[in-house]
């Protein structure tokens, strides 16, 4: 997955939104710091541990809400750039390192990876949860994974050659 947000559902106001928001972000941080090394902390705060799977940063990400104590006021929303990683009508969930086909899994596959996301983890949305190209399974995916589906590279417009 290419990126992790918070959603703040449960805050009463805007300023309760900004402490519960301070309170997940800073409890994550100093995690992902001890954890992953100062590396992982980028140079304007952003976040960005070497991690190698999904899980592992939705169960970090998920863990930290519950520390700062805000189960019910905090979900997750999941951008998965799948167009990164798509080709020929497959997968490639380790796209970066060198091509091995062991490594790619068909569309239904990666419908039931995220669907065990959405059910172990309060994910309420993703974005691009399959290449642009792949409509059948965005359709499926959308008519069946009861949560709000977003797509940006399905709906963005393709930049075109220059002549």
């Amino acid at each position: 997955m290419q990126g992790f947000m918070i959603l703040l559902i449960g805050a009463a106001n805007f300023r309760e939104a900004i402490h519960i928001g301070a309170e997940v972000y800073y409890n994550l941080r100093n995690v992902i710091k001890e954890k992953y090394g100062k590396d992982a902390i980028g140079d304007e705060s952003g976040l960005a541990p070497n991690i190698l799977k999904n899980k592992e940063a939705l169960g970090l990400l998920n863990n930290m809400i519950g520390k700062a104590g805000n189960t019910d006021a905090v979900v997750i929303c999941m951008n998965m750039a799948t167009s990164d990683f798509s080709s020929s009508g497959l997968y490639d969930l380790d796209f970066k390192s060198p091509d091995a086909s062991s490594r790619h899994i068909t569309p239904d596959q990666l419908v039931v990876l995220f669907k065990s996301s959405i059910k172990d983890f309060p994910v309420v949305s993703t974005e691009d949860p399959f290449g642009q190209d792949d409509w059948t399974t965005w359709q499926k995916f959308i008519a069946t994974a009861g949560i709000q589906v977003v797509g940006d590279h399905l709906t963005a417009q393709r930049a075109l050659p220059r002549p």
